[in-house]
């Protein structure tokens, strides 16, 4: 970070590790407005939890109303769903939770499911969702990057302000902040380092969130199963919504597929060590 930022707040929040750098240290009043905001996204999207309104999508067939956040990130993903032919997509769930990530975390390996076609399972118009049968909603490839978003919003007042969830990274500030992109094999080792100088990076990896024999969280829709050719992905982009779900999106399809989205650059290493980037990307990858 730069030299003007003396204060981090470090704490646990839906399943993940956050650190948060400003210059003056949050407040009281703050840190339990940033704690409500957390929770009350949590209760809205989470999977994890009985008691959220993803979960009540998944009881049986009905008419719900999200947030108005919701709006954004269901086109981002219906944007998605389309220029990756069905492999990306929110109705995920069912198979991560057959291959053991499901709420109980049993990591016991059931079979892969394909996921339900989108317009077979629910029709969303604005922040209102139709579903036509019992459906198991994931947003966590977009999501998590969307609640780094809020967080950002929320202390907009401090700056510069660093929001780091895990490698989903928001940044405000006058000076660059340098960025090292940690290689998926190998935590103590970079395979380059990039320049933040505002915006979003946002970071996805099948070594995150991977258990029993070859399973990882980045399933392709089409089969439930894991994605085999592609090992990590770095996206930059204008906010961490946008940058988390194309992060994701370049496990199925190349840059090409995605210009219509976004603007972004990008980074995408290959299980067999390769790796591309964009000619745009601010820094430098290591050979």
């Amino acid at each position: 970070m730069p030299p003007e930022v003396l204060s981090r707040v470090t704490f646990e929040a839906i399943g993940t590790r956050w650190e948060i750098d400003t210059r003056e240290p949050l407040t009281e009043v703050e840190r339990a407005g940033l704690d409500e905001l957390i929770d009350e996204f949590d209760r809205t999207y989470s999977r994890f939890r009985d008691d959220s309104l993803v979960a009540e999508l998944e009881k049986d067939a009905g008419t719900w109303t999200f947030p108005d956040d919701s709006v954004a990130l269901v086109e981002l993903y219906r944007s998605l769903y389309r220029a990756t032919d069905g492999a990306m997509t929110p109705l995920v769930g069912p198979s991560l939770e057959s291959l053991g990530y499901g709420r109980d975390l049993t990591l016991e390996a059931g079979p892969a499911l394909a996921s339900h076609e989108w317009d077979d399972a629910m029709r969303w118009q604005g922040s209102t969702v139709s579903t036509t049968r019992g459906i198991g909603l994931d947003v966590g490839a977009a999501g998590k990057g969307l609640l780094v978003d809020h967080v950002s919003d929320f202390l907009s007042a401090h700056h510069p302000v660093l929001v780091d969830a895990s490698g989903d990274m928001r940044y405000r500030g006058a000076e660059p902040v340098r960025v090292a992109l940690e290689h998926p094999y190998d935590a103590r080792r970079a395979i380059g380092v990039v320049e933040l100088a505002g915006g979003a990076l946002c970071a996805s990896a099948t070594n995150r969130r991977a258990w029993g024999e070859g399973l990882h969280h980045v399933l392709d829709g089409r089969t439930g199963l894991p994605v085999r050719e592609v090992a990590a992905t770095w996206v930059m982009a204008p906010t961490a919504m946008v940058a988390d779900a194309l992060a994701t999106a370049l496990f199925f399809v190349g840059p090409d597929r995605l210009t219509d989205v976004a603007d972004f650059s990008y980074v995408r290493m290959f299980t067999d060590g390769r790796a591309e980037y964009s000619p745009t990307l601010p820094g430098e990858i290591f050979r």
